[in-house]
């Protein structure tokens, strides 16, 4: 099983000494009848430890519950509204910068986290650039490619093919048998937001988990690191 919450201690960190701190933030939402309940906050977590193979960060505990309202139809899923997830957000932006850790980055395992992007450039304007947000769209379409997946965002939106590559690369244990039939198109949704994904798929899923591989998990958490590695370096150059 994937470790989703750090046993670093408080000498270990200063040791560190890290400038970056990394906050997966993940979602509690029905993933289908094959994946579990955490599965954004696996995926996030997941992304950060692979970050933290190669770079001297600090790892924080994930938000373990955000925004999932366009998931209320099924059962199981949980939400706080936008407004809290901000303020948990900048709060611990606000607590790890008294602390020394110069900047936080908010790594998103989960696409409804619309407030995210507003919580960066807001607290980016007040404070510069001591808080950032990854991985971003174009991360995920180059994760996607350079894995050798099939789909792309549109068309495996949830539960498909990418998030069983990640579970399957991570934490094999945690998939359920029925994802290899349980493909389902959705077309166009234009108004996923006003009546969530219930107007657009009974399963819950929508996208191709049989063309799930742990092969291609591994694959897209490389790319990934790789992408995070190059915009650390950027920005310090």
């Amino acid at each position: 099983m994937i470790d989703l919450i750090t046993t670093a201690t408080a000498k270990d960190e200063r040791d560190r000494d890290a400038k970056i701190a990394l906050l997966p933030v993940g979602s509690f939402e029905q993933h289908g009848d094959y994946l579990p309940l955490i599965t954004d906050t696996v995926v996030a977590c997941a992304i950060a430890n692979e970050i933290a193979k190669t770079h001297p960060v600090m790892l924080l505990p994930p938000i373990t519950v955000s925004c999932s309202h366009e998931h209320a139809a099924w059962r199981g899923t949980a939400s706080i509204s936008s407004q809290t997830l901000y303020r948990i957000v900048t709060e611990i932006a606000d607590s790890v910068r008294r602390s020394g850790v110069e900047h936080l980055v908010v790594v998103n395992g989960h696409g409804g986290n619309y407030v995210l992007s507003n919580v960066v450039q807001e607290y980016t304007a007040v404070h510069g650039p001591a808080m950032s947000l990854f991985p971003l769209t174009g991360d995920w379409d180059r994760a996607r490619s350079d894995a050798g997946m099939e789909t792309d965002a549109h068309s495996d939106m949830h539960a498909g093919e990418l998030e069983v590559s990640i579970l399957l690369a991570v934490a094999p244990n945690l998939p359920r048998k029925g994802f290899e039939n349980a493909d389902w198109s959705a077309g166009e949704r234009p108004h996923l937001l006003s009546f969530g994904m219930g107007a657009y798929t009974k399963s819950g899923v929508i996208g191709k988990p049989s063309l799930g591989t742990s092969d291609k998990g591994s694959a897209a958490l490389a790319v990934l690191s790789n992408a995070f590695r190059l915009r650390v370096e950027s920005a310090n150059h």
